[in-house]
């Protein structure tokens, strides 16, 4: 018995990273899982992989988005489950970001949320049933960096619309959490330290050795937590945007 023994899961931004890693664990624990992305070749042989639906989507596009969730249904007959992973990281400070560029950030890091969010609970509520949704967020939402002024804008209104939504329909019993995940490993984050911060290959080392547990934070781990949340077995939690992290926010030396 898997943990989403017959689930249906839709992955938003599910080809690569946080995303392909929850639904690798998805599928592994039983899932039907269906992930969305824009690069049909990755999600396609993702797809193949896991034996998943690959829907292509730009989600930042809210007719492509909520398109993704009918798809979904149709081929799937329904959705139970959630999970909002796709996400833009392009740096930008109060003083340089544009106007586009701030566009963007709300696009893709909250508006899709927003917009796949309600596509999903309308199926939940059309067939009386319940779901779970989890919105993969950042510990930079309660602060972060002065360069990413428009991404911390956009996660701190995700992690306000996770409690929000919630609240909302706890009585239609839809689970809603957020996980503010720290730094982590993945090939988008190499990609974004080597184009914005002139890093080599030497940069995971490098920030493992700064951080309290030696190590950046692992896509399978921060997966196999997603999933957890996302079935039954984490009981009535709703509401909870989780810190997934190795610093203690509030913490002082």
């Amino acid at each position: 018995m898997g943990l989403l023994d017959d689930q249906v899961v839709l992955v938003s931004g599910g080809t690569q990273g946080v995303g392909a890693g929850v639904a690798r664990a998805a599928a592994r624990e039983g899932a039907r899982v269906a992930v969305t992305g824009r690069r049909a070749e990755i999600g396609e042989k993702l797809a193949a992989d896991i034996g998943a639906l690959f829907v292509r989507a730009d989600v930042a596009d809210v007719e492509q988005a909520q398109a993704s969730v009918a798809t979904v249904v149709a081929e799937l007959g329904r959705i139970d489950a959630l999970v909002n992973s796709a996400g833009l990281t392009d740096r930008g400070t109060l003083l340089d970001t544009t106007p586009e560029l701030f566009e963007r950030h709300i696009a893709i890091n909250l508006r899709a949320p927003f917009f796949l969010m309600q596509a999903a609970v309308r199926d939940m509520l059309g067939r009386g049933a319940p779901g779970s949704i989890v919105n993969i967020i950042s510990s930079s939402e309660l602060g972060g960096q002065p360069y990413l002024a428009p991404y911390v804008a956009a996660k701190a209104g995700l992690a306000g619309l996770t409690r929000n939504v919630a609240h909302a329909h706890r009585f239609d019993r839809i689970r809603i959490n957020g996980l503010d995940i720290g730094w982590t490993e993945t090939e988008g984050e190499d990609a974004t330290q080597r184009r914005f911060h002139d890093a080599d290959d030497t940069w995971r080392d490098t920030a493992a050795s700064k951080l309290p547990m030696g190590k950046l934070g692992q896509v399978d781990e921060i997966a196999d937590f997603v999933v957890f949340l996302l079935s039954a077995r984490s009981g009535v939690v709703t509401g909870s945007v989780i810190d997934w992290d190795q610093n203690v926010f509030g913490g002082l030396d």
